[in-house]
């Protein structure tokens, strides 16, 4: 089963729906994909309870459902620029003044392996303006009794390139969550993060955070167990409806705020996020 390569859409508030859907499932755990749009999880239901935001008439954009993965930079560069190895790029800016969440969420991604309780997904990434670098992504989703592990591979092609990696799902909106962060960055005037980073502060947040402790959400009596190798979450819980919690390799704009060694030709950065159910 595959899908014709096709160019990322180029704005995040596009309506994108979710097209053919694939679950996989075990026990009471049940995860429905949809490869055709942006390679996301459109729903994960566990004991009949729901709970991403899904697909619907009220909440179509691109940006705004299900759980998708970012790559190859995740949250925004700031104005769609940045600098790496002596040589000024432009992304398209995709979102108001900034590009956001990389190529993968809007692209189709292909499938190669299905089974009842897993499936892989991959994706060719652009050499060109959308991102000049080319590259291929690879992700996994799989689950076992009460269990979800997602894996998520950037390999780059014959460029080096500058990366970052996570994953952005929407949580319906818990009874409670808890989060002990160590540190975060302060947003500017842009709302983008900035350095040194500081002692949290108390929400309602749209920041990322520096946290290495799993983080719990409480909803409908079941409690829900988010870890990750991921030192980098962004928290997004200003919404009535929904609250995101993004365990991602380093912060957005990681691009022009940090200097992390970039991938070599061949070379792969690779994260691991672990869903865990409780009672």
């Amino acid at each position: 089963m595959e899908h014709d390569a096709k160019m990322p859409r180029d704005h995040a508030l596009e309506p994108l729906a979710p097209g053919p859907l694939i679950r996989i499932a075990c026990g009471e755990l049940a995860v429905d994909i949809a490869p055709s749009a942006g390679g996301r999880i459109a729903q994960i239901t566990r004991h009949g309870v729901p709970w991403l935001v899904g697909y619907s008439q009220e909440n179509e954009a691109m940006i705004a459902w299900g759980s998708y993965p970012m790559v190859p930079w995740a949250g925004r560069v700031r104005h769609g620029q940045f600098r790496f190895q002596g040589s000024d790029y432009q992304l398209p800016r995709n979102l108001g003044e900034h590009a956001i969440h990389g190529v993968g969420f809007g692209a189709p991604w292909q499938i190669d392996e299905y089974s009842p309780t897993h499936l892989v997904l991959s994706l060719a990434l652009p050499e060109d303006a959308h991102w000049p670098f080319g590259g291929t992504a690879r992700q996994h989703i799989e689950v076992s009794e009460n269990t979800l592990r997602l894996a998520l591979t950037l390999t780059a092609g014959k460029h080096a390139m500058p990366a970052t990696i996570g994953w952005h799902p929407w949580f319906q909106k818990p009874d409670q969550l808890d989060f002990e962060p160590a540190a975060m960055y302060p947003r500017d005037r842009d709302g983008i993060a900035t350095l040194p980073v500081s002692p949290p502060v108390a929400g309602p947040w749209d920041d990322c955070f520096i946290n290495q402790h799993p983080v719990f959400i409480h909803r409908n009596g079941q409690r829900l167990q988010l870890s990750s190798d991921c030192t980098h979450w962004v928290v997004y819980d200003q919404p009535a409806h929904a609250t995101c919690v993004e365990p991602q390799s380093g912060p957005p704009d990681a691009f022009n705020l940090t200097s992390n060694a970039p991938i070599l030709p061949g070379a792969s950065v690779c994260a691991w996020f672990l869903f865990e159910w409780s009672p």
